[in-house]
């Protein structure tokens, strides 16, 4: 009898969430998922990353914000430099990533004092596994990749790191890159650790990475995934998906201003995700390319701190003139992507195949233009292209460690304009592709719904927990 009233009771979470856009924001929506079930929920971050946090939570969910500091000073960035999108080079994304990695002490100190039902953190927290040990708690694992990545990323461990061609999965995938030998060094602590967690959370639904996906990596790994997602379907009004992130560079109201005087399907997004910096000389062909495709735009360029530079008044990835003679839109910094790409006048999305941007296109249903740039991105375009038929590839074929990085192929503007027309000029394949994504974003809508793949999978989780919590050893 006791068991059955402690199952009745909400369960007490703790999140971990690491300090880059692509890992906080959909960890957050994760837990707005679990505080809107009624449930406790407690998100352990630094005082910056907070602010930022703070504005995604919706106002009418309870979720307590408990702050570390952030040991800047120790590793030499500048105070409140607390988050991968507020640097734009190597040597300081090291910096933030070492910093992260010594709030092990503060956040253990606070978890043992507070005790939860459940961790949930970030794969990249590897010691989180063994506090979760000692408290005799289970951990839920999260790293923001879909499941497809995840599966090809074991099956090359498996197989043949160096090899660009997977085998072992449900289809024969070949990459168009080889991944780099320091990233799969680099993740395979990770991957292991994440395989000794209770389960692996997953921002994505059953339908995109597919019930043979699913299969497979249980089948082979013994693992347990949970799809949740699309988590950014969970902002219900424009002001909430704005907020999602940081402040953005132009206001919803002018964004939507503009796109309300364009055609449905006539504007191309083009953005490539807050960690990806390019090249003068890549941005210069990226305008070109746009430009010789006539095409409207909405172009999202990260902010060049201290490098913006002139000639001519133009900056110099511009052509001269280029804004003047071209009906486009171009957002220097953050922009409010989830409302973007929910606007009707969008005909396609020019991304890097970042995980969270993918899944936002899908559940707009917004087919994709694929040009992928590190980590996991090759395996995502994968995912978009030959399996799921939702886009097209531009080709890119340099697979770097970080966003950062210098690249040494340029990709050309003919490249670039030829995949854009593929898809914005119309024709048999466009309206396929397109039909295609306006399908999977109903199948996004229905699986976070009641009844949806999603929503039974959150309620058999819990589930799961509350059961794990009502027969766990008395002396836990």
């Amino acid at each position: 009898m006791g068991a059955l009233n402690l199952e009745e009771c909400p369960l007490k979470f703790h999140f971990i969430p690491y300090p880059a856009p692509g890992h906080m924001i959909p960890l957050c929506d994760i837990a707005t998922l679990f505080a809107s079930c009624g449930h406790h929920v407690t998100i352990i971050t630094t005082p910056s990353n907070a602010q930022i946090l703070l504005k995604s939570i919706p106002s009418h969910h309870h979720i307590r914000l408990h702050t570390v500091p952030f040991p800047s000073c120790q590793v030499g960035l500048p105070l409140a430099v607390e988050n991968l999108a507020s640097v734009n080079n190597v040597e300081n994304s090291y910096k933030v990533h070492q910093a992260t990695m010594l709030l092990q002490l503060p956040i253990s100190q606070f978890v043992e004092q507070d005790a939860p039902d459940c961790i949930v953190a970030d794969f990249m927290f590897l010691w989180v596994d063994e506090l979760a040990n000692k408290l005799r708690v289970p951990r839920l694992a999260f790293n923001g990749f879909s499941l497809f990545a995840i599966c090809a990323m074991e099956s090359l461990k498996t197989h043949n790191y160096e090899s660009s061609v997977i085998k072992g999965l449900p289809q024969c995938i070949t990459l168009n890159a080889t991944p780099p030998k320091a990233l799969t060094k680099f993740m395979e602590p990770l991957l292991e650790t994440e395989l000794k967690s209770f389960g692996l959370i997953v921002n994505n639904f059953t339908e995109l990475d597919g019930e043979e996906y699913v299969e497979h990596y249980e089948k082979t790994t013994g693992h347990k995934a949970w799809h949740l997602g699309p988590v950014s379907l969970i902002c219900r009004t424009t002001q909430e998906k704005a907020d999602r992130g940081q402040t953005s560079a132009v206001s919803v109201h002018e964004c939507l201003s503009w796109l309300n005087s364009k055609q449905p399907n006539s504007v191309l997004y083009i953005c490539f995700g807050s960690l990806c910096h390019f090249s003068d000389k890549q941005l210069y062909e990226i305008a070109n390319a746009i430009e010789a495709s006539g095409h409207q735009f909405i172009w999202v360029v990260p902010e060049k701190k201290g490098q913006d530079e002139r000639i001519n008044g133009d900056e110099k990835w511009m052509p001269m003139g280029f804004e003047e003679r071209n009906a486009g839109m171009i957002i220097r910094g953050w922009a409010p992507q989830v409302v973007i790409l929910g606007h009707p006048s969008i005909g396609a999305f020019l991304t890097h195949c970042g995980w969270n941007s993918t899944v936002e296109a899908v559940s707009a249903g917004v087919p994709m233009i694929t040009w992928p740039v590190h980590d996991e991105q090759f395996y995502n375009e994968k995912l978009i292209t030959q399996v799921r038929g939702i886009g097209v590839e531009v080709g890119a074929e340099e697979w770097s460690i970080i966003g950062f990085m210098e690249r040494k192929k340029l990709v050309g503007r003919d490249i670039i304009e030829k995949a854009v027309r593929r898809l914005m000029d119309g024709g048999i394949e466009a309206d396929e592709i397109r039909h295609r994504a306006q399908e999977y974003a109903v199948k996004a809508k229905r699986a976070v719904q009641e009844g949806g793949s999603s929503h039974k999978n959150l309620m058999a989780l819990i589930e799961d927990l509350k059961r794990w919590r009502g027969y766990k050893p008395l002396d836990s």
